[in-house]
């Protein structure tokens, strides 16, 4: 992995952009839930973005915190018991945990890119990836999440209505409102057409 110069000119604002979307509100809501869903062992990181990129990096602790929405024995990441400290490993447990989130059921437009964690690219994806993750362990309700529910969106779930055939029959005879309405509509005042209307005054 090279290390990255400073940027400039196009891709400075471009870069400064996408930092402004970085929630340090929504961070602290996330670090709450982390620590919750995986235990006191995972520790804290500092406040701010540095803090957190450097806290989720190696993918270890978004390795435990995907295992944990997981029953017993089916726990879909293997952690190592240490934390791997060359590159690639770090990289390659970062996508084990992406690959868990989508098999999860978190949408290919909410994941992050490995780079936008390692390289600090784009965390506000990484956070967007995580709210998703959370708001599914919600609507779920599985008896996996911990942590407040109230942290998280529950996501629309399917409602099946079943109708009887009387009832379907009645629905045929109503004019949707989409139509207009045929209340109150007369013909009185029209004339014959062709014919211009009589204005006495």
């Amino acid at each position: 992995m090279a290390n990255k110069g400073p940027s400039y000119g196009m891709s400075r604002e471009v870069q400064s952009k996408i930092e402004k979307k970085y929630d340090e509100e929504l961070e602290e809501r996330l670090v709450e839930w982390i620590i919750a869903q995986c235990g006191p062992d995972v520790g804290r990181p500092d406040r701010g973005r540095v803090g957190f990129q450097v806290w989720l990096k190696n993918g270890v602790i978004l390795s435990k915190l995907v295992n944990s929405l997981y029953p017993d024995g089916s726990k879909p990441v293997k952690v190592p018991e240490n934390p791997p400290s060359m590159v690639f490993k770090q990289m390659e447990q970062v996508a084990q945990f992406l690959k868990a989130a989508e098999d999860y059921g978190v949408t290919k437009t909410d994941m992050f890119q490995t780079v936008d964690l390692f390289e600090g690219k784009d965390l506000a994806a990484v956070q967007r990836t995580l709210m998703a993750l959370g708001s599914l362990a919600v609507t779920k309700n599985d008896g996996h999440y911990r942590g407040d529910p109230n942290w998280f969106m529950k996501k629309a779930q399917e409602h099946k209505r079943e109708f009887t055939e009387s009832q379907l029959q009645e629905g045929k005879h109503v004019i949707g409102l989409q139509m207009g309405s045929n209340r109150g509509a007369s013909q009185a005042g029209m004339t014959g057409y062709g014919r211009p209307r009589q204005i006495i005054s």
